[in-house]
C-alpha cells in the first residue's frame, strides 16, 4: 500500500504545471527536446478526461492524466514521478488509478506512447499488462516512438 495521496486537479493548475515543467526538462535531457505533442488542458477535464497529482504529505511528487481519443479509447499522458521518489512503486499506483478513471469515463482501451530513452517506463507498462501496438498520435512516424495498449476489463 502506498501513502501517495492522488487528487484530481486541473492540468493547468499550479502543482501540475510545476511537475509538467520537470518532466519536460527530463525529456530534454533524455531526447534533446521537450514533448511537442499538442495538449489542451480541457482534454484532461471531465467529461472526456481526468488529471491527477500525487502528494506525499504536502509535496507534489507524481502526476498523470487520461484524455479521450475516441468513444472507447483514452490516452495516458504526462505520467511522471519526481526522481527522488522513484523506486517506491508510485508509478504503479498512478497508472492503476488512471486505468480506474479511464473506466469511469467509459473507456475500454488505453493507449500510451514512450521511447527507448525511458526503459523504466517501458518496463512499468510491460509488467502492467500493456502490449506494443502500432504507433499513434503525434509521434506515430518517429522511429524512436514506442506505443503500448491495454484492454481494460471490469475485474481489473
Amino acid at each position: 500500500m502506498s501513502d501517495l495521496d492522488l487528487r484530481e486537479e486541473p492540468y493547468d493548475g499550479p502543482a501540475a504545471q510545476q511537475l509538467i515543467e520537470a518532466v519536460q526538462q527530463e525529456y530534454v535531457a533524455r531526447y534533446g527536446s521537450p514533448d511537442a505533442t499538442p495538449v489542451e488542458p480541457t482534454e484532461f477535464a471531465p467529461p472526456h478526461g481526468r488529471f491527477v497529482v500525487g502528494y506525499l504529505d504536502t509535496d507534489a511528487v507524481a502526476m498523470g492524466g487520461v484524455r479521450r481519443i475516441d468513444a472507447d479509447t483514452v490516452e495516458v499522458k504526462r505520467m511522471y514521478v519526481v526522481p527522488e521518489q522513484r523506486g517506491r512503486g508510485l508509478s504503479r499506483v498512478v497508472l492503476a488509478h488512471l486505468e480506474s478513471l479511464a473506466r469511469d469515463i467509459g473507456a475500454s482501451r488505453v493507449l500510451l506512447e514512450t521511447g527507448p530513452q525511458q526503459p523504466e517506463a517501458m518496463r512499468l507498462y510491460e509488467t502492467s499488462g500493456y502490449e506494443r501496438v502500432a504507433g499513434f498520435g503525434h509521434y506515430r512516424c518517429e522511429p524512436g516512438s514506442v506505443s503500448y495498449g491495454k484492454t481494460l476489463t471490469v475485474d481489473q
